[in-house]
């Protein structure tokens, strides 16, 4: 049986992949220690893809090629511009972080890096090279926050973040995601693999600015 191409891409950034999975924010995360400041920085960071991810979301259900996959796209980015978005606001507000604050806090490298493959892959108009970067940053999501057991840390910034990136309806959308890029994926291999792997290498990067000051 040959590899699917979502795995096969997976593969090639295999390195990169397990290190995001395996971090050292996710491990913290997870078991409810991560301090505050760090998850902090970590959201006003993540925060600033909300426009660039949303242009993205557009950009798939524009070049989609069925009604059906511009529904389930629709139906995620309304999630993502009311459930997550309400989730960052109620998470500032809890850890102390202000509008001023975070207007002057800088992008990161990783975030403007981010901000701009959301921005490359939207305006290709290819239906594969925005699913490589959307794969990306919800597949990753999922795995590492499957690795959560059963019991939850009690902060709900930590709980809540945890919950959005594992349950029934994201898996659901995962595996959509997925089963679309390996449909429409091979037919723009190296564009796919080109994004793919550069997004990957942005979610390590990403997890290690949280910690830097």
């Amino acid at each position: 049986m040959n590899e699917r191409f979502t795995e096969a891409l997976r593969q090639a950034a295999s390195e990169d992949w397990q290190a995001t999975i395996g971090h050292r924010f996710v491990d913290e995360l997870l078991a409810g220690t991560i301090d505050d400041a760090v998850m902090a920085r970590y959201l006003v960071q993540d925060h600033r893809f909300l426009d660039a991810f949303l242009m993205l979301l557009g950009a798939a259900q524009a070049s989609a090629d069925n009604f059906t996959a511009r529904l389930r796209l629709a139906r995620f980015g309304g999630m993502i511009a009311g459930e997550e978005n309400t989730y960052f606001e109620r998470s500032f507000e809890a850890l102390g972080v202000d509008n001023g604050t975070r207007e002057a806090t800088p992008d990161t490298e990783p975030t403007a890096g981010f901000k701009a493959i959301m921005r490359e892959a939207a305006t290709m108009r290819s239906y594969a090279g925005a699913l490589s970067v959307l794969c990306v940053a919800e597949w990753s999501y999922l795995e590492w926050a499957m690795r959560a057991d059963a019991r939850r840390p009690d902060n709900f910034v930590h709980d809540e973040w945890i919950t959005l990136h594992d349950n029934p309806a994201f898996r659901d959308f995962v595996v959509f995601l997925r089963a679309e890029l390996d449909r429409v994926g091979p037919h723009e291999d190296a564009v796919c693999r080109d994004l793919f792997t550069r997004a990957v290498r942005l979610e390590r990067a990403f997890f290690d600015a949280a910690y830097e000051i």
